[in-house]
């Protein structure tokens, strides 16, 4: 098997980090991985996770997704400028009221999120056109199909980028190119930690009285127990993307939280739209203590499955 040479955005920590290591470790070393970031200061996370496979299968480069000439150093430092899997991976969140949001802030959300996927693509596609050949593979989320409360400008970012992967999975087709987007839920990594801890520390003074309310004693109150709950490692979503890249029809879309599946079909019950909304109104509004007690009942089937399945692999 000819190893393929892979180039994945955004892995200082997170998911970016377990699926370049997961990746590079393939006992077959079917992939050389190039494993880029912004700034070379915080490579040393990765450094230690890669071990053994660092100059061999993995080697880690520069790349700012927000910078046309950074991008362009980078794949142009790959020989002969091959990359058979891109694996679109960096991005940012923000959560909060819009009115205590600059436009700084939120175009700097939809810069890194989404134009920087159209600046990687641009420079990567036409040699992907050329050799009719690529495996391209969008990180998403879940919130680019529904928008949950508080991550308005997030959800807008990942919309974007699927209403994007969407129009350009058609002229992939021709050139015989795979296009595939990974929808995880939420994670539980450092990503989510830091827009946790800057909502927290958030300056609500410019919202009313009742949207503060909600968003401290409503969203933030409730956002610790959902991923405790929901919540995947970026080893789960590592797993599912390499699953997803070794396919032999990958698929266009891939839900990796089947926990959070029903959410987001609602959004293909009702062409009219209002299933969600009305339904997410109600579960956060008017039944916030049977959605409360819903979870606590998931994270104990989920601990009690994760116990049998532990005390499985012990007898074994």
């Amino acid at each position: 098997m000819t190893q393929k040479t892979v180039l994945i955005t955004g892995c200082s920590s997170g998911i970016g980090l377990a699926l370049a290591v997961k990746m590079a470790r393939d006992e077959q070393k079917k992939f050389k991985v190039y494993a880029t970031m912004r700034t070379l200061d915080k490579k040393e996370k990765l450094e230690k996770a890669a071990g053994s496979t660092l100059g061999k299968t993995l080697e880690i480069k520069k790349l700012d997704v927000c910078s046309e000439e950074s991008i362009k150093l980078c794949v142009s430092s790959i020989p002969d400028r091959k990359i058979d899997i891109v694996v679109s991976n960096a991005g940012m969140g923000l959560i909060g009221p819009i009115e205590c949001q600059t436009i700084e802030e939120m175009k700097t959300v939809m810069d890194t999120n989404f134009f920087g996927l159209v600046r990687l693509l641009k420079e990567i596609l036409p040699d992907m056109k050329k050799r009719k050949s690529g495996h391209i593979v969008i990180i998403s989320s879940v919130m680019g199909i529904q928008g949950i409360l508080f991550n308005d400008i997030y959800a807008a970012s990942k919309f974007a980028v699927e209403g994007f992967c969407e129009s350009l999975a058609i002229q992939a087709l021709k050139f015989r190119l795979q296009l595939s987007l990974i929808e995880p839920g939420p994670v539980i990594t450092d990503f989510e930690r830091k827009v946790f801890e800057d909502g927290m520390k958030m300056d609500l003074s410019a919202a009313d009285e009742e949207t503060a309310d909600m968003f401290t004693n409503i969203y933030i109150k409730n956002y610790k127990q959902i991923f405790q709950v929901l919540g995947q490692s970026a080893e789960d979503i590592a797993e599912h993307a390499v699953t997803v890249i070794l396919a032999e029809n990958p698929p266009f879309r891939h839900q990796t939280n089947t926990l959070y599946t029903p959410v987001t079909t609602l959004k293909y019950a009702d062409p009219n739209g209002d299933l969600p909304i009305d339904t997410f109104y109600k579960m956060v509004f008017q039944h916030d203590k049977i959605f409360s007690a819903s979870l606590n009942f998931v994270k104990l089937l989920r601990w009690r499955s994760r116990k049998s399945f532990d005390l499985r692999k012990a007898s074994q």
